[in-house]
């Protein structure tokens, strides 16, 4: 028993002592906080209040060397200075600023030996040991810098795909031929407009497309670089319709020119596509039926009464407008498609000057529809029509000439008509890898007279895919001097 009568404390004791809730603490005042320090610094003074305890032994951790970034362990009170705990007046790693602390670690920012608030006298700061590096108070700790990656080697890309490879860009051709075009390639001027008749301008430039079947479809009319340069609207007029739905869907192209010197030459070829393209409608479920069945003689009877009819109303068209007949006509070619991928018969319809070529193995081929000149036409004459002859080869007369003159007939109040237009018609069955073209003659002209533009179309299109629509018009208008009429081009490519 102590001089007090009381019996020292013992290890479960002060531990009970410490930890139980009813116990008061026995150490001073927190001033900071609950803290880890501060209940070991009670801990303390309920075990050794006085400086004549004996101190605890120093643990093996406690003992071991400590590297310069490890935290030492708080020395006991009253603990003599070993050579493993730090020297008087030498700061301790602890303390460097940038060193991270550690949860376990004491408080050592009291490194001048001065008592804290429990009376207890912080360890003094540790001596560094010869192989440690000095100390750099401003600076963090540096950790080694890993070594640079060796380069990678650059990969190899695998060979390309010759089927798989996008097609190689198109090279820009101006024009062909010997020389630039007069005019230049871009519009100049814009065709004179009136507030009434707004409905009467065309566009510059017209474009479409389709994919029906085993055909793709492009068409194309751009006004010519003489009428972009005076003003003067596009005399061509293009027209494409699908009638019908399904496999028995047919599609109609129509491309009309106006004569050159005509006033409204643009409304009669936008006439001429409205009528013939209205005649077709309305008979497309037979027309249809026709070419799926082949029925050649069929269509060529039945078209041609439908194209009549259509330059029929131009004819009515050009006495209600008080100018002759052929000042309000137009040359009129079509195309008729069928939806269903079966058939591959290609249908071709017209009256006046214009082109139909075939591209197949790398070179064109002209179908434009032989018609012969009324100047070839000979024969015999025959009896009703024209002017009979006085006698027969044999001698014989067939009329008497009784010398009484004729008075004109009162029935004829103006000469006759003129002529029609031959009407022109082919069916053709369609090759794969086949390109039909059917133009007016503002292309068909120099693709006759420039073999360098044949050529050079026939480079771009004689491929297995057909050109985008930006491509097909780019095509279209590849210029050659001598040729600025208007241009229209419908192309069919068959897969």
């Amino acid at each position: 028993m102590s001089q007090q009568g009381e019996r020292p404390p013992t290890e479960d004791d002060w531990w009970n002592r410490l930890y139980d809730e009813s116990a008061p603490d026995t150490g001073p005042a927190a001033t900071g906080g609950d803290t880890l320090d501060d209940r070991f610094d009670s801990a303390s003074d309920a075990v050794a209040p006085d400086d004549t305890a004996a101190p605890p032994k120093p643990t093996l951790d406690e003992r071991r060397p400590r590297a310069w970034w490890e935290a030492y362990p708080k020395a006991p009170p009253g603990a003599p200075n070993t050579p493993d705990t730090p020297a008087p007046g030498t700061q301790g790693t602890a303390n460097r600023p940038g060193t991270p602390r550690t949860p376990d670690a004491p408080d050592r920012q009291a490194a001048s030996g001065a008592a804290n608030a429990s009376g207890r006298r912080p360890a003094p700061p540790r001596q560094r040991a010869p192989w440690e590096p000095p100390d750099a108070p401003d600076q963090p700790p540096a950790f080694p810098s890993a070594p640079p990656r060796p380069a990678a080697p650059p990969a190899q890309s695998p060979a390309p795909d010759p089927e798989s490879a996008p097609a190689p860009a198109r090279p820009h051709v101006a024009y062909v031929g010997d020389g630039p075009p007069t005019y230049d390639a871009e519009p100049t001027a814009l065709p004179p407009a009136q507030p009434q008749e707004l409905d009467e301008l065309v566009a510059d430039t017209v474009l479409d497309g389709a994919r029906y079947g085993t055909y793709t479809l492009r068409a194309a009319s751009i006004r010519g670089d003489s009428a972009r340069y005076r003003g003067q609207p596009r005399r061509d007029a293009l027209l494409t319709a699908r009638f019908g739905t399904g496999d028995a869907a047919l599609v109609l192209v129509a491309v009309a020119s106006g004569a050159r010197a005509a006033e409204g030459a643009h409304l009669a070829a936008a006439d001429a596509c409205r009528w013939i393209g209205g005649a077709v409608g309305r008979s497309h479920a037979r027309l249809s039926e026709d070419i799926r069945a082949g029925r050649r003689g069929d269509l060529k009877s039945g078209l041609n009464r439908l194209t009549d009819r259509s330059l029929g109303k131009l004819r009515a068209s050009a006495a209600e407008l008080g100018v002759e007949p052929e000042e309000y006509t137009a040359d009129l070619r079509c195309l008729l498609l069928s939806a269903d991928p079966e058939c591959r018969t290609r249908v071709f319809f017209g009256v006046g000057r214009g082109g139909l070529f075939r591209l197949r193995d790398g070179a064109w081929q002209d179908l434009e529809p032989a018609v012969p000149e009324p100047a070839a036409v000979t024969g015999a004459p025959v009896l009703g029509f024209g002017s009979p002859p006085a006698e027969t080869p044999e001698g014989d007369h067939l009329t008497m000439d009784l010398g009484i003159a004729t008075p004109p007939s009162p029935y004829i109040e103006a000469p006759p008509p003129p002529p029609a237009e031959a009407f022109r018609f082919r069916a053709s069955v369609a090759r794969p890898s086949d390109t039909l073209l059917l133009c007016s003659t503002g292309l068909a002209e120099p693709l006759r007279g420039e073999p360098a533009l044949a050529d050079e179309l026939a480079g771009r299109w004689a491929t297995s895919e057909p050109p985008g629509m930006a491509a097909f018009l780019a095509d279209t208008q590849l210029r050659v001097k001598g040729y600025a009429d208007d241009r229209t081009a419908v192309a069919v490519w068959e897969a």
